[in-house]
């Protein structure tokens, strides 16, 4: 099951209250004020981690609450901090405020952590009110209280590679052949109903990672077929591959769906276009005549778009996709890194 969206309530630990208290010894005048801070609450902290894979934890308990600090004593004894509550979610997460629709933190790096919540603040004994004209302070303070809200989560998984096509174009086939993902593969129209993510070993040290999105069709996004439930995950991949299926018994033609898969990005997110991408023609084991490949490939060469014909099964045309994914890969990181 594959979990990516999350609704939650945390709630942070109160501070403790300041204590009110006056040394009273034999053999001791003039003892004086005495009483101790109190501690400090326990934050709610979430920390994206690589183990994690879906927020279907938090779908089964959805309130968290910090400990709080505890009072202050006598003889100047503080009370202890509240233990903090670490919440563990996947790499990809992006935390919200219900209540405003405010983005808190986009979790993006293993081990990157992040206070949701912070914990109130413990409160001043009496003895920090004493001074040379008010020897015996009576006053102290109540601890703040610790922050609470509703959260929603959403994960967009992070890939460097996104493959994008209409259903049974062959993007689960594909990413089964070049990775060790193995998403299932029918003849049947939405097989796979989650994303899947591969990771491709295309030389020497050198990776990169794949993300099967389920398919879409015309009119996802305004939520037919599976919607947009999906291409959300889109927006967080550096290149898309797009995939046509090309057999001779598919009626659609090639640039049809071509342009199709273009305009629903675009009415989802317009900067989807602006991403670097690639075509792949797919099946030509099963192409007929070749009409079709033809004809895409013509698309392509006039558009200057890249065209890659393949076959998942026959593995035909997979050593040259990979190549050229692969260093598109890291020429966008390099680009990346030297913005910043």
């Amino acid at each position: 099951m594959f979990i990516d969206h999350a609704r939650i309530f945390v709630k942070a630990g109160d501070g403790g209250s300041g204590h009110c208290s006056f040394r009273r010894e034999k053999f001791v005048p003039r003892g004086g004020p005495n009483g101790g801070d109190g501690g400090n609450g326990g934050n709610v902290i979430f920390e994206a981690s690589n183990r994690v894979s879906t927020l279907l934890d938090l779908r089964y308990q959805r309130h968290y609450t910090a400990q709080s600090g505890e009072r202050g004593q006598k003889a100047n004894c503080h009370g202890s901090n509240g233990l903090n509550v670490v919440i563990y979610v996947p790499v990809g997460t992006l935390v919200k405020i219900e209540e405003t629709g405010e983005t808190l933190v986009d979790l993006i790096a293993d081990g990157q952590t992040f206070v949701v919540a912070e914990g109130g603040k413990g409160g001043k004994g009496n003895a920090r009110f004493a001074t040379s004209t008010n020897r015996g302070p009576r006053e102290f303070e109540p601890g703040t209280p610790g922050v609470e809200r509703w959260l929603n989560l959403e994960l967009k998984l992070l890939a460097d590679v996104g493959l994008v096509g209409f259903p049974n174009a062959g993007k689960s086939t594909l990413i089964s052949a070049i990775s060790s993902a193995h998403p299932e593969v029918a003849s049947y129209p939405f097989t796979t109903l989650r994303p899947h993510l591969g990771v491709v070993e295309w030389a020497d040290d050198s990776s990169f990672v794949v993300a099967d999105i389920p398919g879409l069709i015309e009119g996802a996004h305004e939520g037919k077929g599976l919607g947009i439930q999906f291409l959300k995950h889109i927006q967080r991949t550096a290149l898309l591959l797009y995939l046509i299926d090309i057999t001779e018994w598919i009626e659609q033609d090639p640039l049809v769906t071509f342009e199709t898969l273009r305009n629903e990005l675009q009415a989802f997110d317009p900067t989807l276009l602006e991403r670097p991408f690639a075509i792949a023609a797919t099946k030509i084991d099963s192409q007929g005549d070749g009409h079709k490949l033809q004809a895409l490939q013509d698309y392509c060469v006039e558009q200057q778009y890249r065209c890659f014909p393949l076959s998942a099964v026959t593995r035909e045309g997979l050593p040259a996709l990979l190549t050229y994914l692969g260093q598109a890969v890291l020429e966008n990181k390099a680009s990346c890194t030297s913005k910043c």
